[in-house]
């Protein structure tokens, strides 16, 4: 998909003044495939670039009289055409959540109405699903970046996920999956730490909490990874 024809809107030269204008000459938009330029009332400057759907549905054609009213339909029916066809093109690189797709389309300079609409067509067609992307995210982070379900919420959060939504994709992650995620962490960890097996191990506890890991699922990944080690100290265990 071309992200230039889909995302770009183009008003030049005067826009149409009068109560009604009269539709003189339709060409294509050189500059952006699928786009065709509208010139009224004889002008030799385009007022307004729409897209070849928004044409054919509106059935603009040579000879054709709009009024002001009809006029601004069609610009705004050509906004919202543009935004759900820049929203559909970024989706195509990856998930991405109805905050990510707000945000990008903001950027895009679109407005708050087209944007709106973009983001109901968008959940009406399944096309973005923040609790379904939470899960998946929740738990490719966990099996891949080997973080813990807090930070984890966390990083949803960051993502524009509802804090109620983050939270329960956290909350659904398996135990057992996360400790084994936890215990491949801190045997990477373990490796680079120096001093006494006691001082090794309260740094690999507060490895893991940063990583977001619960007390609990850091206590039992230390407790195997340390395994044999001389020093164990239940007073170094804290819960976060």
């Amino acid at each position: 998909m071309d992200e230039e024809a889909n995302e770009t809107s183009r008003e030049t030269g005067r826009g149409p003044q009068s109560t009604s204008l009269l539709l003189t000459k339709v060409e294509p938009d050189r500059k952006h495939r699928s786009r065709y330029l509208l010139y009224f009332d004889g002008s030799d400057e385009a007022a307004l670039s729409v897209h070849e759907d928004i044409l054919v549905r509106y059935r603009l054609l040579k000879g054709q009289t709009l009024d002001a009213a009809l006029l601004a339909e069609v610009a705004a029916e050509d906004g919202r055409y543009r935004a759900y066809a820049a929203a559909v093109y970024y989706l195509g690189f990856k998930p991405r959540t109805s905050k990510e797709i707000e945000r990008y389309l903001a950027r895009k300079e679109f407005d708050e109405e087209s944007i709106s609409h973009t983001l109901d067509r968008l959940n009406g067609e399944a096309l973005i699903n923040d609790g379904e992307y939470a899960r998946m995210f929740a738990a490719q982070r966990m099996r891949g970046a080997l973080k813990g379900r807090r930070l984890i919420r966390q990083e949803l959060q960051v993502r524009g996920i509802a804090k109620e939504t983050a939270a329960k994709a956290a909350e659904a992650l398996d135990p057992q999956a996360e400790l084994d995620a936890a215990m491949r962490a801190a045997e990477k960890k373990w490796r680079s730490l120096k001093g006494e097996p006691i001082d090794r191990k309260r740094k690999l506890t507060a490895f893991l909490l940063r990583r977001g890991f619960p007390g609990e699922t850091a206590r039992a990944a230390v407790r195997s990874i340390s395994e044999g080690e001389q020093g164990d100290d239940e007073g170094l265990w804290l819960d976060n």
